[in-house]
């Protein structure tokens, strides 16, 4: 007669902590959408400039197999605990883009950073999860769904308290 399998555990501390760095990671992230008008305006971009914007963010995803490669050879821990600065930073800095090539490098920055978030991070909640991995799966999306929510709400509130001028150097 076989062993029943023992059930493996759910690490809710982890999962959780996890889960806060996907809502910070994806709160950086969604600073674009709001900040277009304010890009466009400020760079006179034509629509067709600013619809590539977007694009260019979207680019560095066609590397997750590579990354999920990698992911599968190393340690993915670094990916995650570096992830977040690494689109903070960019994020942080569109408003300052001299240039529509500053602004594209500043997005495609980010673009590589989101992508080696978000090939390992699940992997990772996977493994924490144990049998459980719904639930698991849960509290991370929740994350990541929240901060796609409050995440345009905090860079109009900011841009809105520290005015526009805080928006360019000038």
């Amino acid at each position: 007669m076989a062993t029943p399998a023992i059930p493996q555990r759910f690490h809710t501390r982890k999962i959780l902590i996890l889960s806060i760095c996907h809502f910070i990671h994806d709160t950086y992230s969604s600073f674009f959408a709001p900040l277009l008008p304010l890009l466009i305006e400020k760079l006179s971009l034509t629509l067709t400039q600013a619809g590539f914007l977007s694009t260019v963010m979207q680019l560095p995803a066609l590397m997750n197999p590579l990354l999920g490669s990698l992911a599968d050879r190393t340690s993915v821990r670094y990916f995650i605990i570096l992830a977040p600065a690494t689109t903070a930073i960019p994020m942080c800095l569109l408003g300052l883009a001299p240039s529509y090539g500053v602004l594209l490098i500043l997005l495609f920055i980010t673009g590589i950073s989101v992508a080696a978030f978000h090939v390992p991070a699940p992997v990772m909640i996977s493994r924490l999860a144990g049998d459980r991995k719904g639930k698991g799966m849960s509290f991370f999306m929740t994350g990541g769904e929240l901060a796609r929510a409050l995440g345009p709400v905090i860079t109009v509130g900011g841009v809105s308290l520290l005015g526009s001028k805080a928006f360019t150097l000038s």
